[in-house]
């Protein structure tokens, strides 16, 4: 991560909007194909009130890469809702920390499976730092009192055990919690080299889209992780 896109996350994370914007906007500057910058810039916009120029960057973005879903997602959200929620959803997150700034690849909200009993889930609050661990061939998720909460998608775990296991690091909140659904907000935290082409995340197009796996490959930096009987697939270490 470059200084300059660390101060600028930074910012956005401390509520410092005049800073981020300029920061994104020297960012864009640099390279006005930086999607992330060009999403952090729109999201910047957005909380100080600049809606005309928020949705105007996101199409920016979808611009670059059409099938970017944060750019996609906040679009609609910004089209469905009026001036007056608007306002108030500005009101409501200012002065807040921004756990769950996006990142395209690098985040992703997840919806549980096999989630622990109602009287447990009820406990939890958006924010609550959450333990991920690989178990089983599979990913579960606890509190930080190792209380299990529930387990990732296979699709999605399947492919997180391959990067931790190679290297790369997590960390994981929640993200909102009712009786029958709990989903966190997972960010990778590093990732190592010999995966600087491997988003955690990628833009995997919605099933509403109708796009063929064929077409995945339009898709900005997606890039399969080979399944592990394939020759060329890296070896995991063996589970305790």
């Amino acid at each position: 991560m470059t200084l300059q896109k660390d101060k600028a996350i930074q910012a956005m994370l401390t509520g410092d909007w005049k800073n981020a914007t300029s920061l994104n906007k020297a960012l864009i500057k640099e390279n006005p194909n930086d999607i992330d910058a060009l999403n952090r810039l729109a999201y910047a916009f957005t909380i100080v009130g600049k809606i005309k120029d928020a949705r105007s960057t996101y199409k920016k973005v979808l611009k670059i890469d059409v099938l970017n879903q944060i750019a996609t997602r906040n679009i609609k959200k910004l089209t469905e809702i009026g001036p007056k929620q608007i306002a108030r959803n500005i009101s409501a997150v200012k002065g807040v920390n921004y756990t769950f700034l996006e990142e395209t690849g690098k985040t992703k909200i997840i919806s549980l499976v096999n989630t622990a009993q109602p009287k447990i889930i009820s406990l939890l609050t958006a924010g609550q730092p959450i333990l991920i661990t690989v178990k089983r061939s599979k990913i579960f998720v606890q509190d930080q009192n190792e209380q299990y909460l529930g387990v990732l998608p296979d699709d999605i775990g399947k492919r997180l055990i391959k990067l931790i296991h190679g290297g790369n690091t997590y960390d994981a909140c929640i993200k909102s919690a009712t009786e029958h659904n709990v989903c966190v907000f997972v960010r990778e935290t590093k990732r190592v080299s010999k995966f600087k082409n491997q988003p955690s995340f990628p833009q995997a197009p919605d099933q509403d889209l109708g796009l063929t796996k064929a077409n995945r490959t339009k898709i900005k930096n997606y890039r399969e992780i080979p399944d592990e009987d394939e020759d060329h697939a890296f070896p995991l270490d063996e589970e305790s």
